[in-house]
């Protein structure tokens, strides 16, 4: 997270945070993968039994792992921009930045959400930012992620020219 490395986008990177799955939510998913693989095991007794295991639990890991890929980054630069995976948006269209706390939260993904827009939700995550666009020419009224420091993005978010 330093102002001195530069991204392939072109730009210093002021903020960059991923979101990868804690350590407790691992054990649960693992232990499923091994259950399953037991299951399996017992159907079918011998050297083709641990199959399920060299299978399943490689398979559980990597997709824990792949549920962590998720990135938030804020780039600055001369065309400073908003990185969420591979998407990405140019700050010159955000408008209204919004911290929503976790209580909130609930609310904002539910019945108050827009089906049109941008969401990238990780439940282990507490708050999320809410970005308003004000591009006429893209029809997503807002984008919707988890953040782990939601003040620190909303304001670089907002403030887009000024070091953070």
């Amino acid at each position: 997270m330093g102002e001195s490395v530069n991204t392939a986008e072109g730009g210093a990177v002021k903020h960059s945070e991923r979101l990868y799955v804690p350590w407790w939510g691992w054990p649960l998913p693992l232990l499923g993968g091994g259950l399953l693989a037991a299951e399996i095991d017992m159907g079918y007794p011998g050297l083709r039994g641990w199959l399920p295991y060299v299978v399943l639990i490689p398979a559980v890991i990597a997709l824990m792992i792949s549920l962590g890929r998720s990135r938030v980054k804020v780039t600055g630069g001369a065309e400073p921009e908003l990185w969420l995976r591979d998407a990405h948006l140019p700050l010159k269209f955000v408008g209204d930045v919004d911290v929503i706390d976790k209580e909130a939260k609930r609310k904002a993904l539910g019945r108050d959400a827009d089906p049109a827009a941008f969401v990238l939700h990780r439940g282990w995550v507490g708050p999320v930012v809410r970005v308003w666009l004000t591009d006429p020419d893209d029809p997503t009224p807002y984008w919707l992620f988890s953040t782990r420091h939601p003040e620190k993005v909303a304001a670089l978010l907002r403030h887009p020219a000024e070091k953070a």
